[in-house]
């Protein structure tokens, strides 16, 4: 078991301040978070932990960005350093970023809803340690990551905040937190710091659940554990994961489904369809790369049988290059129409999904 979740039960009975924000955004979140950042206070009594979905071979400039958005200190985090109230941490590329204890862990466990770094295991890592000392913020950003772990911290006790769907430029996120939690408080980025502000100078009771169930440390055993974590507790589902091909788990029902293989890969029934649609596009592009290479070589033993006269060998490789010719098209056709959708930003009187 990681240390965090051997450590909180050391909070229970105790009042806490709420003293822990972890914050996720994707898609168009990038303003969003200056925005936040910009209108918190500088004595703000809590420690801020930062999620946005990058690219893992991309430089991220973001904690510059952010430190220049408001009085906090931003700062790419450091695996190990402590949490301290005033700080901004940003995840760095390609690894996720969790609470450990009173410590900041980085891990390059599996990737989650397709994403490392990921929202949910930062949300879910502060459930289990902070309970209700959290405060978990979700932005502007596309599909449903982040869901699931503001479930976790409003189940142990922590508050949960949502940019207005209306006002954030990918709505995704923020209307799959909303709908996977009972009491957000929706509203815009500018009123979230200010709530923010307000709840982190007040106290949270001790939380009502002190144990961390067997689904949630197994999920998070897959971050912190060097090893492969085995079997999901749930049941198998049919489904194979889009990442790594292996058998996947049903660890949540409908309607949060939520899958996990046993490698650590973790997927909601959102994002493992994007994940999947993924996965079938690569498929066509290879099928499509090798036929396109086959085709090239029966040219070439096309021409060397007409150069010779075998009359009969030629006819026969003619006909095969014509079907492949023929295959060639189709798959380019299909792959059009079954092709990823790009995500596009909402427009104010838009239909929305």
């Amino acid at each position: 078991m990681t240390p965090a979740l051997q450590g909180y039960g050391a909070f229970v009975g105790v009042l806490m301040q709420r003293d822990v924000v972890v914050v996720a955004a994707s898609a168009g979140g990038i303003e969003a978070l200056r925005t936040l950042l910009g209108n918190l206070p500088a004595g703000l009594r809590a420690s801020v932990l930062v999620v946005l979905h990058i690219s893992p071979r991309a430089g991220s400039a973001l904690p510059g960005i952010l430190d220049r958005a408001g009085p906090l200190k931003s700062a790419a985090a450091q695996d190990g350093e402590p949490l301290l109230h005033g700080r901004v941490y940003v995840a760095p590329p390609d690894l996720h970023l969790l609470l450990d204890g009173e410590n900041v862990r980085l891990s390059r466990g599996p990737r989650h809803n397709g994403h490392r770094p990921a929202a949910d295991p930062l949300f879910m890592s502060a459930a289990a340690f902070a309970g209700s000392r959290t405060l978990a913020v979700v932005l502007s950003g596309t599909l449903d990551d982040g869901a699931r772990g503001c479930a976790e911290v409003e189940r142990r006790g922590g508050l949960v905040a949502v940019q207005d769907p209306e006002e954030a430029p990918f709505d995704g996120m923020p209307r799959a937190a909303v709908a996977a939690t009972r009491r957000p408080m929706v509203s815009s980025v500018r009123e979230i710091a200010q709530w923010i502000a307000r709840e982190c100078e007040g106290t949270a009771s001790p939380p009502r659940e002190t144990e961390v169930d067997r689904k949630l440390r197994h999920e998070l055993d897959a971050f912190f554990s060097a090893g492969v974590p085995g079997p999901p507790p749930g049941r198998f589902s049919a489904l194979s994961c889009p990442d790594c091909n292996g058998p996947l788990y049903e660890v949540a029902s409908p309607p949060n489904g939520h899958y996990q293989c046993m490698v650590g890969h973790a997927w909601s029934m959102e994002s493992m369809v994007d994940g999947q649609s993924e996965a079938v596009e690569r498929a066509f592009w290879v099928a499509i790369l090798r036929i396109e290479e086959r085709l090239r070589l029966l040219t070439r033993m096309l021409g060397n049988a007409e150069e010779r006269g075998q009359a009969l060998v030629a006819r026969r490789l003619r006909q095969q290059t014509e079907r492949d010719r023929d295959a060639l098209e189709t798959l380019r056709h299909l792959q059009s129409r079954i092709g990823r959708e790009a995500p596009a930003p909402v427009t104010h009187g838009d239909e929305r999904r």
